[in-house]
């Protein structure tokens, strides 16, 4: 098993690989012309993105700067949008779903490096995925931890840092990242209330 398999299966890896360190050049290339383009150039952003990342759905935009360990690790869903500053740290999988919103600064890291002090200095590390699920909402300054899944339909506080698996229909906050609530109708209600007087308002202008 080489040192890509091995890191991308969850075992302990060294990251001074050829084939890694390859991937890892080819990366930094893409982001660096990424985050050099200008607001004129919106169909070249996309051609960008779409030769960094594994796949990367419809309707998919990223505010400069970004940055990304390998990019080719990374999947992405329909009508996503990261803010500023949003950091990929995908030596594992990081798979997005669809209607994804990342506020400014929102770090996904699924690298990690052994806590025995001799080992992690020898150059060993190992990654765990991070899965989030449709129609999620991070803000800004949100940390996901290795190995974490975040369900459908949820929120996630600024400035969370998110060490377990959060469920399906929530909003979470913290440090450790925590269920404050569930959504629910009176959430609906409330949202679908504004969304009409707004409409009411544009119209009658």
């Amino acid at each position: 098993m080489t040192n890509k398999e091995r890191m991308l299966s969850s075992k302990l890896y060294v990251a001074n690989d050829p084939e890694l360190r390859k991937d890892f050049k080819h990366s930094r290339i893409l982001t660096r012309l990424f985050n050099n383009t200008t607001e004129e150039q919106m169909d070249y952003r996309k051609e960008l993105l779409g030769k960094l990342f594994g796949s990367v759905g419809d309707h998919v935009y990223m505010e400069p700067p970004f940055h990304t360990d390998y990019g080719i690790n990374t999947t992405i869903g329909k009508n996503f949008y990261a803010n500023y500053d949003c950091i990929f740290i995908d030596v594992g999988r990081i798979t997005i779903g669809d209607n994804v919103m990342f506020g400014p600064r929102v770090g996904l890291y699924t690298a990690g490096h052994p806590i025995d002090p001799t080992v992690r200095i020898e150059g060993y590390e190992y990654g765990y995925p991070i899965t989030i699920g449709d129609n999620v909402w991070i803000g800004g300054n949100a940390v996901i931890n290795p190995g974490v899944t975040i369900g459908n339909n949820v929120v996630i506080g600024s400035g969370s840092i998110v060490t377990h698996d959060i469920p399906d229909n929530v909003v979470a906050v913290g440090n450790p990242c925590h269920v404050l609530r569930e959504i629910n109708d009176d959430d609906k209600q409330k949202w679908e209330a504004q969304k009409q007087a707004y409409i009411a308002e544009m119209t009658s202008n």
